[in-house]
């Protein structure tokens, strides 16, 4: 009888772990309990899937910690969008401003 983690080319099914299950793989590696080859054998998942792993939890953990405080919940992406906005629009204002100044620095030329 054929095993049940078997598929018909002869390769394990691959496993999928939990969000906690990857918490505890990527901690357990990080803090050096498993190696990244031992984490695999002890989750029975490949090493390219434990370096993912690795990978993406401190990418998640980097953008966590530089966020900006006050602002909870925003990415990077939209912290950089909201300033961009702000910035057109300061930049707005400042050529009304300007055109203001000229139409009323040549107005009274017209006069003098």
């Amino acid at each position: 009888m054929a095993s049940a983690t078997r598929v018909s080319s002869g390769k394990q099914r691959k496993r999928l772990l939990s969000p906690s299950e990857k918490y505890e793989l990527y901690v357990s590696v990080l803090t050096g309990q498993y190696t990244q080859r031992e984490a695999a054998e002890r989750w029975r998942v490949d090493r390219s899937t434990v370096v993912t792993i690795c990978r993406t939890a401190k990418q998640g953990a980097l953008e966590a910690l530089s966020a900006r405080p006050g602002r909870p919940g925003k990415s990077p992406e939209q912290v950089e969008l909201e300033e961009a906005r702000a910035e057109a629009e300061r930049l707005r204002a400042t050529v009304a401003e300007q055109a203001v100044a000229l139409h009323l620095h040549e107005g009274k030329r017209v006069w003098d």
